[in-house]
């Protein structure tokens, strides 16, 4: 496989794939890098890392975010990318990749603020970590989300029939239990901040208000600084002045939003795989038009 299908892949792929992708590509790139620089992957990408002081994290706030995608063990960043790919694709049967980005990294914010808040706050947590790595935050609240939204809808585990709230509740109650006595206390934080984001997210949205709406602008801001502007051709418009059709796209948006509401309930009442194919289809083209 050349260099040009890879980018063709990673380019069409869906943004779970994507950030799986990216994810796995840094876990080595550092791996490698500071085995040939004879340095420890920690102290390689300490920068990048986030500090659990206020202060420093002043000096490096990026690492609000860059956090997120450092994994220094396998099994870490292999369980945080099953559970990514798993529930992430729940997400995008009903939302935009945009929107489910939103999700992700304002999951790892929120998780990192929660974690540097504590550490700053409680006197017992004060020289217990040296710094905050994983995508278990944002990941916590990819699953928290899709529970919170389609709380009954299901997945056969063993062969059990188990409802997405069912997991999140057990997975959420499992961090606050082995927060005193894991040893890693700094990301049992940050998946409760994950989860938090992720809960009040869903139930705003369940409410009409997109309480991320902001990020997404910025996402949109940075993508137009990377798209190149293409020159559009002059075209004359000329106006009709003979209305054809009295049904303005208004109405047709309040029909689509009237036909997703009613899929939701459904999904609701009896979980996504009640669905006829030709729902899911169509609630996959409305999300990606969100």
């Amino acid at each position: 496989m050349d260099t040009n299908s890879l980018k063709y892949q990673f380019k069409t792929s869906s943004i779970v794939i994507k950030l799986i992708a990216i994810n796995a590509i840094i876990f080595l790139a550092v791996r490698l890098l500071a085995f040939f620089m004879g340095m420890a992957p920690g102290q390689l990408s300490q920068w990048f890392v986030l500090p659990e002081s206020v202060g420093s994290v002043l000096l490096q706030p990026w690492s609000l975010l860059t956090y997120a995608f450092l994994h220094f063990g396998f099994f870490h960043i292999l369980f945080n990318m099953l559970w990514l790919y798993w529930f992430g694709r729940f997400v995008l049967n009903l939302f935009s990749e945009k929107r489910f980005l939103t999700i992700y990294l304002l999951g790892a914010l929120f998780g990192g603020l929660l974690y540097v808040t504590a550490y700053s706050v409680f006197p017992a947590l004060k020289g217990t970590t040296a710094g905050l790595i994983g995508a278990s935050g944002a990941v916590t609240a990819i699953m928290v989300f899709i529970a919170t939204y389609t709380p009954n809808a299901e997945v056969m585990v063993f062969r059990f029939r188990i409802k997405l709230w069912q997991i999140a509740l057990v997975l959420v109650l499992l961090d606050l239990v082995l927060i005193p006595s894991s040893g890693n206390a700094g990301g049992r934080l940050a998946h409760i901040g994950g989860a938090i984001f992720g809960f009040v997210y869903a139930q705003q949205l369940q409410k009409g208000n997109n309480i991320g709406k902001w990020f997404e602008s910025i996402i949109d801001w940075v993508e137009n600084l990377f798209t190149p502007r293409k020159k559009k051709p002059f075209t004359k418009v000329h106006r009709n002045k003979k209305t054809t059709s009295k049904r303005t796209a208004t109405d047709t948006k309040n029909d689509n939003q009237k036909k997703i509401d009613e899929i939701l309930d459904k999904i609701g009442k009896s979980g996504y795989d009640s669905l006829t194919k030709a729902e899911k289809d169509f609630l996959f083209k409305a999300g990606k038009n969100n």
